[in-house]
C-alpha cells in the first residue's frame, strides 16, 4: 500500500510533463520532472524502509 501514493505522484508528474511539452511550456515540464523525481524518491525510501523493518 505504501507504493500507491508515489506511483500516483509519478503518473501525475508524467502527465504534467507531457502537457507542458504540448503547450511548449518549459516551466510546466520542470514541475512535472520534479514531481516524477519526488515520487521515485518516495517510492525508493518506502521500499528501503520496509526491507529494513523485516
Amino acid at each position: 500500500m505504501r507504493w500507491v501514493v508515489p506511483l500516483l505522484v509519478v503518473v501525475l508528474g508524467g502527465a504534467v510533463f507531457v502537457l507542458g511539452g504540448a503547450d511548449d511550456s518549459p516551466g510546466l515540464q520542470g514541475i512535472g520532472a520534479v514531481l516524477m523525481a519526488g515520487g521515485i524518491i518516495l517510492g525508493v525510501r518506502g521500499v528501503r524502509r520496509d526491507r529494513r523493518r523485516r
